[in-house]
């Protein structure tokens, strides 16, 4: 008898997909992910969640809820740790608890945490866990496994290539600028979270319209990991949380690449990490950087008008600064 695992389409569920996807099917189980995001199902999240969640969680359990009577288990790792000394945020943490508290007639969660912080900790423990439910043969997760890290591995060397992960009817395709958005003019950083900006609603389809405007765009998961690391290291003092450190290094990093016009910062209204980072890049902004800056907040109540409106005024500016600079250079 088969079994179907479901992956909610939010979270890190844009860094880990690709690896999840084949540890489930190298043991033979079936995954279903939820649909790509839209109202209804940001609605369904919003009233079945308590006032204070960030937005990316209050999509998450909309995302639940889209898959809780489609399958036979949800998986929803209580990812703790990704790297030694450092954290996630509590609210991915405790996001497996939230769902069973606040959802009523859910199929089995898989909840087992990913816990990296100590040395000598493994991620293999965590995938050899979630493979005992489906077979007990060791060998096999371990194969699973073997395949899944492989999986992750080319995904980070395409995105790393300039590929961007836009997920659609489940499976995870890649997709590159389109040839027919126009001619690039200028190259944006959009320094976010994948769960801000590569979901096409929350975000409003901004990765798109930067392409309408001409824009080339870069992000934070472009960068190879020690770049990112490096670079953040700028800061007196190490970040412990892993995403935000992301954001940081990978601002600092294009901030002095002389091909990056501006940088576009995305964060969420109610999230403690994301006001930090943002107050840091901006800061960096202002005194080393002459390069263009927009910090955008997005809630659910965020429009489309003031955002489009935002996202023009800034390819306006860009192109002003570039103008000026362009003609300093004639000088000099």
């Amino acid at each position: 008898m088969s079994v179907t695992v479901g992956i909610p389409r939010a979270l890190l569920f844009y860094y880990y997909y690709p690896q999840w996807k084949t540890f489930f099917d190298h043991l033979g189980v079936k995954t279903l992910v939820s649909r790509e995001t839209t109202r209804g199902i940001l609605e369904k999240g919003i009233k079945s969640t308590v006032d204070e969640a960030c937005l990316p969680v209050k999509l998450a359990v909309g995302h639940v809820l889209d898959l809780y009577d489609k399958v036979d288990y949800i998986f929803l790792p209580r990812i703790v740790s990704t790297a030694r000394r450092e954290y996630i945020c509590p609210k991915f943490l405790g996001f497996p608890d939230i769902v069973r508290n606040n959802i009523n007639n859910l199929p089995p969660l898989i909840d087992y945490s990913m816990d990296l912080y100590r040395k000598g900790s493994s991620l293999y423990n965590l995938f050899y866990t979630v493979g005992r439910q489906f077979t007990h043969n060791p060998a096999r997760i371990f194969m699973a496994y073997k395949k899944s890290i492989e999986s992750l591995r080319m995904h980070c060397q395409e995105m790393e290539a300039g590929w961007l992960p836009f997920e659609a009817g489940g499976n995870h395709n890649h997709e590159h600028r389109p040839q027919s958005a126009g001619v690039q003019d200028v190259t944006i950083a959009v320094i976010g979270h994948p769960y801000n900006i590569y979901d096409r609603h929350i975000s409003m389809n901004m990765v798109k319209r930067l392409w309408d405007y001409g824009a080339n765009v870069v992000t934070a998961d472009h960068l190879p990991e020690n770049v990112f690391r490096r670079e953040a290291g700028k800061l007196p003092k190490q970040l412990f949380w892993t995403l935000n450190q992301r954001m940081v290094g990978a601002a600092f990093y294009y901030f002095d690449r002389p091909e990056v016009d501006g940088l576009i910062h995305v964060a969420s209204f109610g999230c403690g990490p994301d006001s930090m980072t943002g107050e840091l890049i901006e800061r960096f902004a202002r005194q080393g950087s002459r390069k263009p800056l927009l910090n955008l907040t997005i809630d659910e109540h965020t429009g489309e008008a003031g955002m489009v409106t935002r996202l023009e005024a800034f390819m306006d500016m860009v192109r002003w600064r570039r103008q000026l600079d362009d003609v300093a250079a004639t000088y000099y």
